[in-house]
Parts: C-alpha cells; sequence; structure tokens
C-alpha cells in the first residue's frame, strides 16, 4: 500500500500569545494531525513588521510538553540565526523532550529588516545565503548521522564537533525549505530527508518537483527517500461567502497591514485544490493558521479533506 497522505498545520507567532498557540497545538493533537509547525522569524512577516512574535524554538518546547502525536519543527529555520552545530543540539535536545519527533527545519533565511535590527549578518546575496545553507546542512547531516562532524571551513569552523546525546530516533529528518533550482533543490537532492515548497500554483510545485527529480538523477539519489511537502499558505474551509468574509476579516484585524490572500472554499472545493499537489507529487500538505486561530478549519481539513485525497 502507498504511504498515506499526511496532513500539518503552521500556527503563525505573529501577533498572538502563549496560551492561544498552547491550546492551537493540544487541539490539532487532539485531532490527530501528522505535523506541527511554527516560523522562525523575531519580527512579523505578514503586514506590519512593530507588532508581538514569539520566538519558534521556545514554541516547540513548549508544544513538545502539551502534545503526543505530531512531529514539532521550525517551517523553516533561518540558517543565518544560529550556528549550525548548536542547531543540532537544539533539535536534539528537541527530540527528547517530545519523546522522538523533532524535524530540523531549515532555509536560507530573507527577511532582511529583522537582521539589521538584532544586528545578525545577513550576507551580501541570495547566492551567497544559498551557499552558507549548503555548508550549513552537511554539517548537520553529519552530526546527525555520524555523531562527530567537522565543518567545510568556508563559513563555519566546527571541528571533530560531537553530538550527544544522540536523537531518540534512529534518523532524524532535516527538511530544506525552498524552491531554488540550481542551489536550493541540489542540496535538498544532497542531504535533506524532506523538502517544503510554498506559495505556488499546483502546476508550478509540480515543475520544481521535477527539477528536484533531475537533481536526484544527476546525484544518484533515490528520490522515494525524500518526502516532498506543500505549504498552502493561510487557509480556511467555509461554506458560506459571508462566513468567509467575516473570518478574512477578523484576521485583517488581528494582524493590521495584512497583505497575504487567504485561500477559503468549501470542503469539497479545498479537497480538489489540495489533490491536485498530490498529484503533483506532493504526500504532505500543510496549511497556515492565523490568528485569531480557526477551529472549524482545523477541523475539518482532517475530517473531510485528509480522508478524500488519494
Amino acid at each position: 500500500m502507498p504511504d498515506p497522505i499526511r496532513m500539518g498545520v503552521l500556527a503563525w507567532n505573529q501577533y498572538t500569545d502563549w496560551p492561544a498557540m498552547r491550546d492551537a497545538g493540544r487541539e490539532a493533537d487532539r485531532l490527530g494531525y501528522d505535523s506541527l509547525w511554527t516560523w522562525d522569524h523575531l519580527y512579523p512577516i505578514i503586514g506590519r513588521s512593530d507588532g508581538p512574535f514569539l520566538e519558534g524554538y521556545m514554541v516547540l518546547g513548549g508544544w513538545s510538553q502539551v502534545t503526543t502525536r505530531p512531529t514539532l519543527g521550525l517551517m523553516v529555520g533561518a540558517n543565518t540565526f544560529r550556528n549550525p552545530a548548536l542547531v543540532v543540539k537544539q533539535i536534539t535536545t528537541l527530540d527528547h523532550l517530545s519523546g522522538g519527533r523533532a524535524v530540523l527545519g531549515i532555509g536560507a533565511a530573507w527577511f532582511e529588516e529583522e537582521h539589521v535590527a538584532f544586528g545578525i549578518d545577513f550576507g551580501r546575496s541570495v547566492g551567497e545565503r544559498l551557499d552558507r545553507l549548503d555548508e550549513a546542512v552537511a554539517l548537520m547531516h553529519d552530526m546527525l548521522t555520524d555523531g562527530v562532524a567537522t565543518a567545510r571551513g568556508v563559513v563555519y569552523h566546527a571541528k571533530d564537533v560531537r553530538n550527544d546525546p544522540r536523537p531518540l530516533q534512529e534518523r532524524l529528518p532535516i527538511l530544506i525549505g525552498g524552491g531554488g533550482e540550481r542551489k536550493t533543490l541540489r542540496t535538498v537532492a544532497r542531504y535533506a530527508d524532506a523538502w517544503n515548497v510554498a506559495q505556488v500554483t499546483p502546476d508550478e510545485a509540480r515543475a520544481k518537483h521535477e527539477v528536484l527529480l533531475r537533481w536526484c538523477d544527476e546525484l544518484g539519489r533515490d528520490p522515494d527517500t525524500i518526502e516532498c511537502s506543500v505549504s498552502l499558505g493561510p487557509a480556511a474551509i467555509r461554506d458560506d461567502p459571508a462566513e468567509a468574509k467575516a473570518l478574512v476579516g477578523r484576521y485583517h484585524e488581528t494582524n493590521p497591514g495584512m497583505t497575504r490572500s487567504v485561500l477559503i472554499g468549501s470542503g469539497e472545493w479545498m479537497t480538489e485544490r489540495c489533490q491536485a499537489y498530490v498529484d503533483a507529487g506532493f504526500r504532505h500538505i500543510v496549511f497556515h493558521l492565523v490568528p485569531p486561530y480557526d477551529p472549524e478549519s482545523l477541523e475539518r481539513f482532517v475530517s473531510e479533506v485528509r480522508p478524500a485525497l488519494r
């Protein structure tokens, strides 16, 4: 039998508070979600950036104590924020806190404003950050696989660094986020256990997936060993257009200046949309839960959409 379709939820950690995030995580756990994610940023990234934002790794640590089922990860971690060897220690500790449910999500980072404000080196270009990402993921992969690793030494200089204790999982997965066809997808094919692409149409997702398959062929990687996931972005299930409009209005009130569109439709329409991604090669669907968190959408994605996906 083929692997089942997995369903995940990414709860925005901007313009919210811990009790709301804690309860959303508990409800996702109760409903049977396969994965639970949040962002790795320091300022809000949708709308105005001068509002509250909870740090991602601390949120994951909190969720690890109030959930039992879903995997936990950042979608995705900002490689520029932390030394990659330290990230491995953090994610390994999260694996122990959660009973073996951690996923190391990582990407090159993109939001310059927060880097400038916090005094974090942003790099000179996207290409430079992607080169850093490749070097960082190589070190992370070796630390998680072998327990001891040495960095390539261009940017990072860890030498014979140990990851002790080892993760509870026999293989703690690395998920890389991004759709860059020349560098990011090559790094995915080299090192990743999972890949996520966001803000793409089903046709765009299919094209990215085909590029990944070509990189796997060139590098001798079995593509079936990489889980492909897609982030739908803000999504809500409603049958009544008036209810949908009111829901979007609440999102805009809570997230000042929000410009990201919300994907809204009936359960049947949302199933058709998700099926198009499954047909494009993606077996893990992640939708974004926007504050104020909507319990109806959270419930209907797993009760209506997931069972109907083929």
